[in-house]
């Protein structure tokens, strides 16, 4: 039964005998008496953390490590770093985002002397600069002894010839503990694009350079705590020798942990969430993943700070299919959304947002923030390399409870670590080229606040608050509504790319 302004969410997820996903459901529109501009973001990561962005990345080997971390708190968002690797290897992650001053490169590409244009080349085609500094061994570890730019290769015909014969031995070079401003005005006055840092003994310590400059020079969104250091989260398991890993990565200036469970309302996650509230009082948790009431209230009653929402609705996710078991993911985010607020506690809706009307369609039906994987995985901060496939450029994604990594400990959440016999529920895949993350994080947040100002709601609080009045509606869209939603009835179409404006 239809109604003339549509129907409140509970009347929609309580009514209803089927369970609902994004798609089955589309937003009425309110009044508009603001312009994009006056719509506020901001939003609740946990009980302590807030989000000027509602975006947080997804704590998988192919979607966050330090690099997809600090470009996502520069945007105002937050990454959490994935845990198939050692204790030192993700302390090391952390400590990287937490050390990062903007407009510092702590971990540069690096080449030897013995190098050729061609690994020049190939850089650029895989990271889209030419800016290399070349140190004796290739490693940022050694003696800076070079530089090669576009103009030391740009009209280079043998690409096979070694670069010490065409590096920069003219160095333009700062002493390390320079600070922005400084390392601004020598680059400034050099004319250089790039200018390497070296502590006492020559050796390369960080890099730094015009268009990094440029783009860092304010980041008045940047998630950042007390002491102005970039926020960032880790995942963890739920197994007693991940309380060393915890232990470490609080040590390191972690933020946040994400309890990494896919079904999270066990009693070995409720363990980790006691012993942490009692032994690190000062690190936000993340329980989850849940998708009922009763699951949220298991959590909260041990000490969540947050939930994470979500079983089975991932690009790459074959829960739902393999187990039978899970929930689709709107009726997941309202339901776990409803319980939560009667805590104060927010929830994250993690998996199934590929577009910014899923993002809007979540945080309509009560979670504060979305985790995003596949959206975020085909950017130039994620892990991995670019490859072509037909021409595309692409990278590779995969779902941590796929063979391949399984393999590597992604098994950790699935309690199956131990078993030989491994049961799949995800698999491996491409997604495209997304470009930086800058430009997609802006990309998404001007969409949202246009969406914002359709659905005639200023900010995040407001939407909640228009949620559990009844005052925002909706309606069920059927299968033709949805065709009719999206593009049809022409002969052919150019496929607008929407994230990726790198060459725009």
């Amino acid at each position: 039964m239809t109604t003339p302004n549509g129907r409140t969410a509970k009347e929609l997820f309580e009514n209803s005998p089927y369970a609902l996903t994004y798609n089955d459901i589309i937003l009425m529109p309110g009044h508009i008496d603001f312009g994009p501009a006056d719509v506020d973001l901001t939003t609740k990561l946990t009980r302590e953390i807030t989000l000027r962005r509602p975006l947080v990345s997804s704590p998988m080997d192919t979607v966050t490590e330090h690099r997809m971390a600090i470009a996502l708190a520069l945007c105002g968002g937050i990454g959490i770093i994935h845990y198939n690797c050692t204790i030192d290897e993700q302390v090391a992650q952390v400590k990287k985002v937490r050390r990062f001053e903007n407009g510092f490169i702590l971990d540069p590409l690096t080449l030897s002397p013995d190098h050729t244009v061609q690994d020049v080349w190939n850089i650029k085609a895989q990271h889209g600069f030419s800016g290399i500094p070349i140190t004796e061994d290739g490693t940022i570890k050694s003696k800076l002894v070079g530089i090669v730019t576009n103009r030391d290769i740009d009209f280079e015909p043998d690409r096979g010839r070694k670069l010490r014969e065409v590096m920069s031995t003219d160095i333009v070079s700062a002493k390390k503990g320079i600070s922005l401003p400084e390392a601004n005005e020598i680059l400034r006055e050099s004319k250089k694009g790039k200018l390497p840092v070296i502590d006492d003994q020559g050796r390369l310590v960080a890099l730094t350079s015009r268009r990094d400059l440029r783009k860092n020079r304010d980041f008045p969104d940047a998630t950042k705590d007390a002491k102005k250091n970039l926020m960032v989260g880790a995942a963890i398991s739920t197994k007693n020798e991940d309380r060393d890993r915890l232990a470490a990565l609080a040590e390191a200036g972690v933020s946040v942990v994400v309890i990494d469970s896919a079904q999270g309302d066990s009693t070995y996650q409720h363990d980790m969430i006691k012993w942490i509230k009692k032994s690190h009082p000062d690190v936000q948790v993340i329980g989850g993943n849940v998708v009922t009431e009763r699951q949220a209230e298991n959590l909260i009653k041990v000490g969540a700070d947050a939930l994470r929402i979500g079983m089975g609705p991932g690009s790459i996710c074959t829960t739902q299919e393999v187990m039978a078991v899970g929930r689709s993911q709107g009726t997941a985010v309202y339901h776990t959304a409803k319980a939560a607020r009667k805590h104060s506690v927010p929830v994250i809706a993690d998996g199934g947002i590929s577009v910014i009307g899923h993002i809007m369609k979540a945080l309509s039906l009560g979670a504060s923030a979305t985790m995003c994987g596949s959206l975020f995985a085909g950017t130039d901060e994620s892990p991995g390399d670019y490859v072509y496939r037909d021409g595309v450029r692409l990278k590779v994604y995969r779902g941590m409870a796929s063979l391949d990594a399984m393999k590597v400990g992604g098994n950790k959440r699935y309690f199956t670590e131990a078993q030989d016999v491994k049961v799949a529920q995800g698999v491996s895949g491409f997604v495209q080229d997304r470009g930086s993350m800058s430009d997609l994080v802006a990309y998404l947040s001007q969409g949202l606040r246009l969406a914002f100002q359709d659905a005639g709601v200023r900010s995040v609080e407001t939407l909640h608050a228009a949620l559990e009045d009844g005052s925002l509606k909706f309606e069920l869209r059927s299968p033709s509504a949805q065709r009719e939603g999206g593009v049809h009835d022409l002969h052919s179409y150019t496929q607008p790319d929407q994230f990726n404006q790198r060459n725009q």
